[in-house]
């Protein structure tokens, strides 16, 4: 019941394997792609409790020596104190160039850990672990890598392909009900980028991938990770088409920071799905895209759990003003202006630089006088 996907990258290329029982037979597949028989394990407080062990047991059955550093959870570990800390860690343990570091956890373990095996001793491999439905369809597919700083989300950081992902479907029946919805935000993206039949076919079966059907979570993951390692493999370093990846991505990245990353009010997913939404409605502001697609979007966004409105965030948020100037400090700026990914219809996505900031402050404006 495993499925494979390969990132096509040349003699960097790698696999991405799906299914369950990834982590019980682990030590078979990381057998496969090590230079020695050690790694180093970097995973947080909460993963470790459900996975750290069965991963340790499966490694050693194969002879794999295993040491493991444990992090705090949370969005706040992907900063600069951390990753100093982190990388002191790892030299201090002796990792060598030869070694493999191997993150367990969400996107905030596989990001902060990628990021630190690409400046580790000027570069060390790694292998990615997702156990989150978000990091398994997104993040650690790729290569991006990185920290956040006050300024924005992952801001810092480096392109660091990983040699291997294993993402385990068991993993996912130890979320909570909210980061597993939160995840599925990056699913759903898949299917407005650029493919309509897989949007239908969510919108027939979100209730399957909520409830925990295998071959439905198989399906959609599988999809999602073929969807991100195609485009990956035409464009690794967002110079074009990889962009598209970021649908939603501007504005909630920006909701994020102006929640300081504060999970309680706001997880990754949830800015991205509010972030979707937005891109939507704002498509249709500018006369791109009609009504009916925007609400479809959004319809099927809430039927998953997901939050849609900006007023569903808890607490107060900056005025607009101080949102665009977050915007601002998105990753894909090119001479000062912004990157955004808007739609002409479900499936029909496209990248932009044209849009005139009058005419996102008066988006904005509109959008929040309606709350």
């Amino acid at each position: 019941m495993t499925a494979t996907i390969t990132v096509d990258l040349g003699d960097r290329a790698y696999d991405i394997l799906v299914g369950p029982g990834l982590i019980a037979n682990a030590g078979e597949h990381l057998s496969k792609v090590l230079r020695r028989p050690k790694v180093v394990v970097v995973t947080d407080e909460n993963v470790a409790a459900h996975h750290l062990g069965p991963l340790q047991s499966a490694l050693e059955a194969k002879d794999i020596s295993v040491k493991s550093f444990i992090l705090p959870a949370g969005e706040k570990t992907k900063s600069f104190p951390q990753l100093q800390s982190l990388c002191s860690d790892l030299l201090q343990a002796g990792v060598e160039r030869n070694d493999m570091l191997v993150a367990l956890g969400g996107g905030v373990i596989g990001d902060l850990t990628g990021f630190a095996a690409s400046i580790l001793r000027r570069g060390v491999d790694f292998i990615q672990i997702p156990t989150t439905l978000l990091a398994q369809v997104d993040s650690s597919v790729g290569g991006k890598t990185g920290i956040n700083t006050p300024e924005g989300k992952n801001l810092i950081g480096a392109f660091h392909q990983p040699q291997l992902v294993l993402a385990d479907t068991g993993a996912l029946k130890t979320l909570s009900t909210r980061e597993f919805i939160a995840g599925y935000a990056e699913v759903v993206k898949y299917g407005l980028i650029n493919d309509l039949p897989f949007f239908n076919w969510l919108e027939a079966n979100v209730d399957k991938i909520k409830s925990g059907d295998e071959a439905a979570r198989i399906h959609a993951i599988t999809k999602s990770c073929q969807a991100k390692a195609d485009i990956v493999a035409q464009d690794e370093k967002e110079g074009g088409v990889r962009a598209l990846l970021n649908l939603g991505h501007t504005f909630g990245h920006a909701l994020e920071a102006a929640t300081s990353y504060t999970s309680e009010r706001l997880v990754h997913g949830e800015g991205v799905s509010i972030g979707m939404t937005l891109a939507m409605y704002f498509s249709q502001h500018l006369g791109l895209c009609s009504g009916q697609d925007a609400q479809r979007a959004e319809r099927h966004m809430k039927a998953a759990g997901l939050p849609t409105r900006m007023e569903e965030i808890p607490g107060e948020l900056p005025d607009t003003d101080a949102l665009i100037n977050l915007m601002a400090q998105d990753k894909k700026v090119v001479d000062g202006q912004l990157t955004f990914i808007l739609t002409k219809a479900i499936g029909e996505s496209f990248i932009t630089r044209e849009i005139a900031t009058s005419d996102l402050h008066a988006f904005l404006s509109g959008i929040r006088k309606d709350a």
